[in-house]
């Protein structure tokens, strides 16, 4: 039987998703605490009743509660989900660390490698904060704007504490959102990073006009690549042909709300990776691609999509150039 907790719950990170699962998480009625760095940011949304900086026209439950000292959010808190981008992700444990509540149970919805390291965020977690604590990861085919409006939407929730999971899968359960819980943390972080990165190149590929039949190929065997390292890793198969894998791929290789698929595109229009990144701002799959490039070359796996895309972000390779050297790849079984 489900069950919502009334102990409080902390959410770290005031951008659109941080504020979109904030929002979901307060439906259930349990008490929320969305914490922003910037002051003036958080006595807007305490203002407003929404967080018209990031996600405009979702008002905030009654049980959601905007903070702007980190003392204040964890407050009565032993759960804290973090929601900052991937090379935010250890500032951020390292400012829960100096303000740890008693019986932590951390989850977050970061996705991507950490940049520089290639650590997945469990690895991070254990760094920082020491080995043992309950963990999970919030992932899926999900945009802020969607979740935030209440439109139907499913996830999943990967831990291997199965009470944490179950706990964070009851808040986030409702009328029009599916939470599914799993036991696989990896496979789940692994098709959340990989997926950013397949989807510029279907951004590209989109871009050239290169059809459907080409993107449809792209994803497929992105899909392939992400099995292949997530498998490597210690992920599931299952996981990566599920709504954490291959769904999370479809949804941000197919739809313009995704950054990283706007990238691919502006890239091909002939814009270069700065005047990308300045009219995008933060595209996750281009600080992936390294590192999915070199995880993949310290496993003796190939991941040549990812490499092409790397090729585009780090080395200056013009997207038709980089597309050809995918097509002249030699012909192999599937």
């Amino acid at each position: 039987m489900s069950r919502v907790l009334k102990e409080p719950i902390a959410v770290l990170g005031g951008g659109a998703w941080g504020t979109a699962l904030a929002i979901q998480l307060a439906r259930s009625g349990r008490a929320v605490r969305l914490w922003a760095r910037d002051p003036a940011h958080v006595a807007e949304m305490i203002s407003d009743r929404e967080n018209r900086r990031r996600l405009p026209g979702a008002a905030f439950p009654d049980s959601l509660q905007p903070e702007a000292e980190l003392t204040a959010a964890l407050a009565d808190s032993r759960d804290v989900l973090i929601a900052v981008p991937s090379h935010a992700f250890r500032e951020t444990l390292e400012a829960l660390r100096a303000n740890r509540p008693e019986g932590l149970r951390l989850a977050w919805a970061t996705k991507g490698f950490e940049p520089g390291t290639g650590r997945l965020a469990e690895a991070v977690v254990a760094e920082v904060l020491g080995e043992g604590l309950p963990m999970a990861v919030l992932t899926g085919p999900t945009f802020a704007a969607e979740v935030g409006r209440g439109l139907p939407t499913a996830m999943t929730v990967a831990s291997t504490d199965a009470t944490f999971a179950a706990d964070l899968a009851d808040t986030l359960h409702g009328d029009h959102f599916r939470a599914y819980t799993s036991p696989d943390l990896i496979g789940a972080e692994v098709g959340g990073a990989v997926k950013n990165v397949i989807a510029i190149g279907a951004g590209v590929s989109d871009g050239l006009g290169f059809g459907a039949n080409a993107r449809v190929a792209l994803i497929t065997r992105g899909l392939a690549e992400m099995i292949r390292l997530g498998e490597a890793l210690g992920g599931q198969r299952d996981t990566l042909t599920g709504l954490a894998g291959m769904g999370d791929l479809v949804l941000t290789c197919t739809d313009d709300q995704s950054r990283n698929r706007r990238f691919g595109l502006a890239l091909a229009s002939g814009k270069s990776v700065d005047e990308a990144r300045a009219e995008i701002g933060l595209v996750e799959g281009a600080m992936a691609a390294a590192e999915v490039c070199r995880i993949g070359a310290g496993l003796g796996i190939e991941v040549p999509i990812a490499e092409q895309v790397h090729a585009m972000v780090d080395q200056g390779v013009p997207p038709l150039e980089a597309a050809e050297q995918l097509l002249r790849r030699e012909r192999k079984p599937e």
